[in-house]
């Protein structure tokens, strides 16, 4: 059975310049545990994510990494509490677990970095499709949903620690968001669930409370989104990379700015 939520409580003794009392006090933290994900019995990844909405998670996480087309592929999800952590057990039919067999990983991948586990570098730079959605996202648009993410962000309200993804409406809507303690798990958590419920992620933009690295970049192409806007900056390659797929990047946004990446000219 899933925790119904993704913080728990600490005690922690508030520390204050000198001549001030200390305090004690209680405060949710963010949950941080083992997901190791297994397809057909075969072992493929163990990330650190926080363990709620973890159907989602499975579902996203095996379009991200080509595993899936669709999310109906899926035969069956299994979740089962460990002692260490969680496993997350995926039954594919045959002719997708073939791809697993050709690219199952056994290193541990950390919520921070998605790519550790890759084994070359022709892999990391794999071919990534042109986007096809076609949707205007007016300026606009992207600071309502600035503005408006922090009421939907609860388990970051909990415990000051979550990142969120936000698939929001054209008009800035924010329709649905996930929440993890890493911004990998977050937005493939998003890309599942808007998979599940069968909602276009090309008739929308998402919106991320992280910096803007490859990765990120490579999951929203892959997933066929028109525009990532995140609040943080974007590395060089993740803009290099999202102009050749024709993905709109928008980084460092802020309530007053944002930066929209520019076609490089050579």
């Amino acid at each position: 059975m899933l925790p119904e939520e993704g913080s728990k409580p600490f005690q922690f003794s508030v520390l204050r310049p000198s001549g001030s009392t200390n305090e004690v006090i209680q405060r949710a933290v963010i949950i941080e545990a083992p997901v190791a994900i297994e397809y057909n019995g075969i072992g493929y990844a163990v990330m650190m994510a926080t363990p709620i909405d973890l159907e989602d998670f499975a579902v996203g996480f095996s379009l991200s990494e080509r595993l899936i087309a669709r999310a109906d592929e899926i035969l069956a999800i299994d979740m089962h509490q460990a002692e260490l952590g969680w496993i997350l057990r995926i039954q594919l039919p045959q002719e997708n677990a073939e791809k697993v067999i050709a690219r199952a990983r056994q290193r541990v991948s950390e919520s921070s970095c998605g790519l550790c586990g890759m084994d070359n570098l022709e892999e990391v730079m794999r071919p990534l499709p042109r986007i096809t959605a076609q949707i205007e996202v007016i300026d606009d648009a992207v600071f309502a949903a600035l503005s408006a993410l922090r009421a939907h962000q609860t388990l970051n309200a909990q415990t000051g620690s979550a990142h969120a993804a936000a698939f929001c409406a054209p008009d800035g809507t924010i329709l649905m968001t996930r929440e993890d303690v890493g911004r990998h798990n977050a937005l493939d958590k998003l890309i599942g669930a808007l998979a599940r419920a069968d909602i276009d992620i090309a008739a929308g933009f998402i919106l991320l409370t992280a910096r803007c690295s490859l990765e990120l970049v490579q999951k929203a192409i892959l997933a066929n989104c028109p525009t990532l806007v995140t609040i943080s900056a974007a590395s060089d390659l993740a803009i290099d990379v999202a102009g050749k797929s024709g993905l709109r990047l928008i980084s460092l946004a802020r309530a007053d700015s944002a930066l929209a990446a520019m076609p490089q000219t050579g």
